[in-house]
């Protein structure tokens, strides 16, 4: 009877029109709206790249373009050099094409159109480069033979400084919006197992009455409809994950199992939070979809989906708060998977949810299992 049960649930749960558009569609748009918007930021501002520079070449230095291409060639090369006459890099400069222009005169001037950390870049490395051949013009007139000495002492590279990675995950900061939009997906299964309250209650649905007189026994009829909102809400996470790593390139870190098991755990929770709020009292449908829709959308907004650094906020303030918001639970799981390389949060998180799970199905069974009506 289970089995027979569960089949024609999950049909029921895979042609709901609500699930297709609120749980599917909608967050895949929004996540390709969050990629347009913040998809290039950190690599733009933040993340250090290739930096385009022209050079305009004078007659009477030479050596500055041949160091130019120097640090060009490199394994790790800082510039990528156009060697042009002064109108045409004056016409890449004003395009954005290029950071700077260099005038290979004596001493190297350097002019930019504006501010940022690609022009500072490029006024270290002139600044550098003169202060280098000011050097070897005074050692070349007072006294020659040292050249290759002080020319060996300039090119070694002293450092106090050993370079340790921060993490080996993926250090955008703009990823927790897809973190909390991954949240939000899992907590909209709370309108899914409302439905099971729904479904099973005799004084909320037709369908609810009808179940009431049937001969299956209601546990089971309840553990169907968990079971099918379990089995459909992860598949509609792993669409979710799978779209965004694998369409629009997230970078989740290099522990993607992981992230599909938190999102098919917070999923779970979602559904046995909507079947507990289901089970309270005998609101109608329309106004318990309301209530926990609004209250997930606020525990969404209080995880950072629309204010990115609002969790921080909230942690500063009332740190317990973000210890107990199942969205905030539930992002910082794939935080915690991304950056760190031990797995004692990720496991805290993890508990946390399922101690959420199981509470929100015990009390929802608890609270309809035995509930019975004087007609229907």
């Amino acid at each position: 009877m289970f089995l027979h049960n569960l089949k024609y649930e999950l049909l029921t749960a895979l042609r709901t029109k609500d699930m297709l558009l609120w749980i599917i569609l909608f967050p895949l748009i929004l996540a390709t709206l969050f990629q347009i918007a913040f998809g290039s930021i950190y690599e733009q501002n933040t993340k250090f790249s290739v930096i385009p520079a022209a050079v305009v070449s004078g007659p009477d230095n030479e050596n500055f373009r041949l160091a130019a291409e120097r640090v060009s060639d490199s394994g790790e090369p800082l510039l990528r050099i156009t060697d042009t006459d002064e109108e045409t890099a004056l016409g890449l400069l004003k395009n954005g094409e290029v950071y700077g222009i260099f005038y290979t005169d004596t001493p190297v001037t350097l002019t930019v159109s504006g501010k940022g950390i690609h022009q500072s870049i490029l006024k270290t490395f002139a600044e550098r480069y003169n202060a280098t051949a000011a050097v070897l013009r005074e050692t070349a007139a007072s006294d020659p033979q040292r050249i290759p000495a002080v020319l060996e002492a300039i090119s070694a590279e002293v450092t106090a400084c050993t370079e340790l990675p921060v993490t080996e995950g993926n250090p955008d900061p703009y990823i927790q919006f897809f973190h909390n939009l991954i949240a939000m997906v899992a907590l909209f299964g709370t309108t899914t197992g409302l439905h099971i309250c729904t479904q099973n209650q005799a004084n909320l649905s037709a369908l609810g009455a009808r179940k009431c007189c049937s001969p299956t026994r209601r546990s089971v009829s309840i553990a169907a409809s968990l079971t099918a909102s379990y089995l459909a809400h992860t598949v509609c996470m792993v669409i979710c994950v799978s779209f965004q790593a694998f369409v629009l390139g997230v970078d989740f870190g290099s522990k993607l199992p992981l992230v599909y098991l938190a999102a098919v755990l917070a999923g779970c929770m979602g559904v046995t939070m909507g079947f507990f709020v289901g089970s309270i009292g005998r609101v109608s449908t329309d106004t318990k979809t309301g209530i926990v829709t609004a209250v997930t959308m606020t525990l969404c907004f209080l995880s950072g989906l629309m204010i990115g650094n609002i969790k921080a906020v909230i942690a500063a303030k009332a740190p317990w708060f973000n210890r107990i918001n199942p969205a905030a639970i539930i992002s910082d799981c794939f935080y915690c998977l991304n950056l760190y390389s031990d797995y004692a949060r990720f496991r805290e998180k993890i508990c946390m949810m399922l101690l959420y799970t199981l509470l929100f199905a015990v009390l929802g069974i608890c609270m309809t299992r035995r509930r019975k009506y004087a007609s229907i």
